[in-house]
Parts: C-alpha cells; structure tokens; sequence
C-alpha cells in the first residue's frame, strides 16, 4: 500500500481542495496510508481551514504541519474563513507542527517507502533536502529522502516550450530560488505536471449543492468547474503509473533559472525527471475525476 504526504499551498485556488477530496477518497478506501499534510503557504486560516477540510471529510487525524515564514504570497483566500470558523474555530496556526520536522519524522518513522505530491511551493520540501541530523534522525534530510521517498510527484512548471513561467515556480523570490534547488537537490525520481496538462480540465462542476466542495468551488467562483493541474497530479501519482493514468512522458533534466522562475528541460533517456502530456482528449481526465470526487463517503469495507 502506498505511504504519501501531501504538500499543499492551500492558497487562493481551490483545486488543492478537490485534489485533496481525491487522496481522502483513497484513503477511505484503504488504498493509501495517508501520512500527513505539509502546507507550505501560510495565511491566518491556513491550518484551520485544512483542518476543517478533514474534519468534515472524517479524517482529523492527519497529522499537519506549515511553514510559518510563507507569508508572501499575496492574494486574497476565498473559502478558508468559511471552513476555519465552520469547523475548528480555535484552532490557529500555532497548533501546527514545523513544516521540517514533520516532513524528517513521517520519514524517519516510515516502515515502507513513502511518495510525495506536491501541489503547491517547493520550500518547504527542499527545505527538508538541506536539513542536518536532530533529535528525530542522525541522518541528513537527503539521506532521509534516498532512504525512504521512492518518487516525488510535482505539479509545477510549463513545459510545452522552454523559457515559459508557471506560478508554482515563479510566484516570489521563495519559490524561485525553492524551485531552482529542487531540480537541482532532488536525490529520487520526479515527474511534472504542467500548467498545460490541465488548464482546460474543468472539474468539480457537477458537485451536489450540499457538498461542502462544492461550496468551497463556489466561493472561489468556479461552481461551474475548476482547471485541474492539482487534481490531474494527484490522482496520476495516485495510479502510479503515468502511462496507466493516460499520459506519455519525456525524460530528461529539469532546471529553473533562480531569478526568473522559468523552467527548461533538457532531453535525455536516462535522466531524473520527467514530464507528462496528456494521451487523451480532455474528458476522459475530467470524467476520471469527477466520479471519484462525488463518490460516497462511506469507506468500503
């Protein structure tokens, strides 16, 4: 079974709320061991409002962490008022675990190899990359890493052309220079998803009235449906598979210039990374999610 750990902005969009529906789902239905949740962006409602999520969803238990010093990435959040004051109106930020150390202790502890998704900014996991020995592990946070995380799926990048910008890279300073690390530490296996995979993907839009994401899309303003770049990531590392979730992949290396944030990618069978391009037409991704999206909550037995 697979071990993952999510890491979320959980930001201004709201298709980090629909991708983490999907890996609830598999969790419900004994597919995955959810380790826990890093949230790597942080607003005054950040951990409540994740916190609410799962707690509605009947999944409180997992274990959350955040990045305190992720505060400049502007915008204004939509629905996480709404779920922090819903749900868990006395729970702040403080009450979070420190986004490393969560990260080296779901590691350190992990009896199986362990997957990443990644859904939102990178400093968070490079910053477990260059962390040191503590008190959880003697062990450096990449030897941590090439121990214990088979792969690291990311959603980040465009890659249907060099020099292109996508917000997950290029947002601020912090994300450049995380990105720019990334590619560039990363000691396992990576495979992209770009703004091109799923910019045209609308998904969530045939959500029930009641149904909290519903809700959620809709204070975004995306009842119709939202793109789906998090929830085509997740559900690809999900399966495992990229060709099996419907996708072809190039391999090669992935680079970011740091002061920039665009990315390129040189071509090449044996390197680290890889990205995807999609195999399908666009409803067969979009029908893919929204049957597991409005699946009942019951857990199978």
């Amino acid at each position: 079974m697979k071990n993952i750990i999510l890491g979320t902005d959980w930001w201004t969009d709201c298709d980090d709320a629909v991708a983490l529906r999907i890996l609830l789902r598999y969790a419900k239905e004994k597919k995955i061991n959810f380790l826990g949740i890093v949230i790597n962006a942080c607003m005054e409602y950040s951990l409540a409002s994740v916190k609410g999520f799962l707690t509605a969803e009947g999944a409180e238990d997992i274990p959350l962490a955040i990045d305190l010093e992720a505060t400049d990435f502007g915008g204004k959040p939509p629905y996480q008022k709404m779920l922090a004051e819903k749900f868990c109106p006395d729970s702040s930020n403080g009450d979070a675990e420190d986004a490393v150390r969560l990260y080296r202790k779901l590691l350190a502890n992990a009896p199986e190899p362990v997957e990443i998704i990644e859904i939102g900014y990178l400093q968070a996991v490079t910053a477990l990359f260059e962390s040191g020995a503590d008190d959880i592990s003697d062990k450096s946070g990449l030897e941590l890493v090439r121990e214990k995380v088979s792969k690291i799926w990311v959603m980040a990048g465009k890659w249907d052309k060099d020099g292109e910008k996508e917000n997950n890279f290029c947002r601020n300073e912090r994300s450049r220079v995380a990105g720019k690390k990334f590619c560039e530490l990363c000691p396992v296996e990576v495979t992209f998803l770009g703004w091109e995979i799923g910019f045209d993907v609308l998904t969530g839009g045939e959500l029930a009235e009641d149904d909290l994401l519903h809700q959620i899309l809709v204070a975004h303003g995306s009842g119709k449906g939202r793109c789906s770049w998090d929830p085509m990531l997740t559900l690809m590392a999900l399966i495992g598979d990229e060709e099996k979730a419907g996708y072809d992949t190039v391999c090669g290396k992935a680079t970011l210039d740091g002061e920039t944030g665009a990315n390129y990618f040189e071509v090449g069978e044996n390197g680290p990374h890889k990205y995807v391009i999609k195999k399908h037409e666009n409803d067969y991704y979009k029908n893919m999610i929204n049957n597991i999206i409005k699946k009942s909550r019951r857990t199978s037995k």
